[in-house]
C-alpha cells in the first residue's frame, strides 16, 4: 500500500481558516488573536523552553563538563575477549559479525587486558602497547590500519 492509495477519511482536511476579512466572516478585525498583549503582535510568542518568567527547566538543571566535537571514539577489546573467541584471525568486520562490536562502530583499539596463549592475527586502527607485546609473544601478528581521522 502506498500513500496515494490511502482512502481519504470524512473530516480529514478541513478548509483553511480565512483571517482579516470582515466581521461578518467571525474572523475579521483582531483575526482571532484577540486584543492587544504579546500573542497578538506580529512575531509575537516565545521561544521553545519559555516557562512564563520562571526559571527554565535548561537553566534549573546543571551543565557539567566538555564534549570535544573533534574526539576520535573507538570501539575497544580485550586480549581476554579475543582469547575466547573461536578463528585466527580478528577484524572489525569479524568483531562485528560475531556480536562483540556493535554495527556503528567504525575504529578499533586493542587493550591489553587478559592473555593470550595462541597465535592469532589481529587487525585494528590502534593498539596498546602491550596488547602488541602480549600478541606478538604468544606468535601471533599485528596489523595496524591506518585511522582516517585527523588526530
Amino acid at each position: 500500500m502506498k500513500l496515494h492509495n490511502l482512502p481519504e477519511i470524512k473530516g480529514s482536511t478541513h478548509r483553511h481558516k480565512v483571517l482579516g476579512r470582515g466581521r461578518g466572516s467571525g474572523h475579521g478585525k483582531t483575526s482571532g488573536r484577540g486584543h492587544k498583549g504579546m500573542k497578538a503582535r506580529s512575531g509575537g510568542g516565545h521561544r521553545p523552553g519559555f516557562e512564563g518568567g520562571q526559571m527554565p527547566l535548561y537553566r534549573r538543571l546543571p551543565h557539567r563538563g566538555f564534549q570535544n566535537v573533534n574526539r576520535v571514539s573507538y570501539a575497544v577489546v580485550n586480549l581476554h575477549d579475543l582469547e575466547e573467541l573461536e578463528g585466527k584471525s580478528f577484524g572489525l568486520a569479524e568483531l562485528k559479525a560475531q556480536g562483540i562490536l556493535r554495527a556503528n562502530a567504525s575504529l578499533l583499539k586493542v587493550l591489553g587486558n587478559g592473555e593470550i596463549k595462541r597465535a592469532i592475527t589481529v587487525s585494528a586502527h590502534r593498539f596498546s602497547d602491550s596488547a602488541k607485546k602480549k600478541i606478538e609473544a604468544a606468535g601471533g601478528k599485528v596489523v595496524e590500519l591506518g585511522a582516517n581521522v585527523a588526530e
